[in-house]
């Protein structure tokens, strides 16, 4: 089934990052004005006719979340009422991931409440990457195209030649991602088991597996305030560890993030490029970002295309 021409367009999240995808794709940006109101509401016009056309539309729901996430619904209604044949919500980082269950009485599950929303406003499909957990996929009554950041990673890492290496993960929780790494890598696997101190004030990293005298990487889908990262290299550098490196598919970097980072015995924090970095955490020396563009685009050619995905998947 044809879907039309194709056609991509950025709400004001990440337009460097749908730029880039567009550049790839060999296709102009989608033409439209995103503003706001005096009051904060949000005000958006297609400027082109997008009639029977396969419309994607790049925006991560990264802070401020609630803004962004208003903005893309409010997009998606204009192409649904436009006539776009499809559209597919291209979210690089899906905002509210972290609160996918009932973890404690009378709270929302507010994973859930998004994906209902994006279903609402009209969207078709979802693209995003590296979700917290691959359930949330089950939370949607439509097609999701769910990616992995590893392709970049793996090549960044592989061309480093850092010798015997170990990847590590932060909590027992991402020992299966770590394990994939690991595995592509031809590395070692080691888990961080974190726990509190007898009398409640601290957390205890006791580091299980062998890290003396290799390099280890500590592997995580999300980077927010970095203090389990800072404490994790701490206990690595502690138990022997040559050199400590961190990576983050999603580096949110909130509040004390970078302040932390700069006084962790880090090396460097990779991270993507599906959250866009502010002046001041693009300054960090420590930080080295890779870019997603070409695995989204690679993604949103082939959904267009109507050929396999799961060729991209690792």
């Amino acid at each position: 089934m044809s879907h039309g021409q194709l056609k991509v367009f950025s709400g004001s999240a990440h337009p460097a990052l749908a730029k880039e995808i567009a550049e790839q794709l060999e296709t102009p940006l989608g033409s439209a004005r995103l503003h706001r109101f005096p009051d904060s509401e949000v005000s958006f016009q297609i400027d082109e006719n997008i009639r029977g056309t396969d419309v994607f539309i790049v925006q991560p729901t990264s802070t401020p979340v609630d803004e962004h996430l208003v903005e893309l619904c409010v997009m998606i209604d204009a192409f649904r009422r436009s006539s776009a044949s499809r559209i597919t919500a291209v979210i690089p980082y899906y905002g509210y991931a972290r609160q996918d269950r009932k973890d404690k009485p009378r709270v929302p599950i507010s994973a859930k409440l998004v994906a209902n929303l994006l279903g609402a406003a009209g969207a078709n499909r979802v693209l995003t990457m590296d979700l917290h957990k691959a359930q949330i996929q089950g939370f949607f009554d439509i097609p999701v195209d769910h990616l992995f950041a590893a392709p970049a990673v793996i090549e960044y890492l592989a061309r480093q030649n850092f010798g015997p290496m170990t990847i590590v993960s932060p909590d027992a929780g991402g020992a299966e991602r770590a394990r994939a790494y690991a595995k592509r890598l031809d590395a070692e696997l080691a888990i961080i088991d974190k726990r509190r101190s007898e009398d409640g004030t601290a957390e205890v990293m006791n580091v299980i597996g062998d890290v003396s005298g290799r390099v280890c990487v500590i592997s995580d889908d999300i980077i927010d305030t970095a203090g389990t990262i800072q404490k994790a290299a701490q206990a690595l550098r502690d138990n022997g560890a040559s050199r400590v490196l961190a990576f983050a598919v999603h580096g949110v970097l909130s509040g004390p993030a970078i302040g932390r980072i700069e006084a962790a015995p880090i090396d460097k924090l990779i991270v993507t490029n599906t959250i866009p970095l502010g002046p001041a955490k693009s300054t960090c020396e420590k930080i080295v970002v890779l870019s997603v563009a070409r695995l989204l685009a690679q993604a949103i050619r082939s959904i267009h295309e109507e050929t396999s995905v799961s060729k991209l998947f690792v």
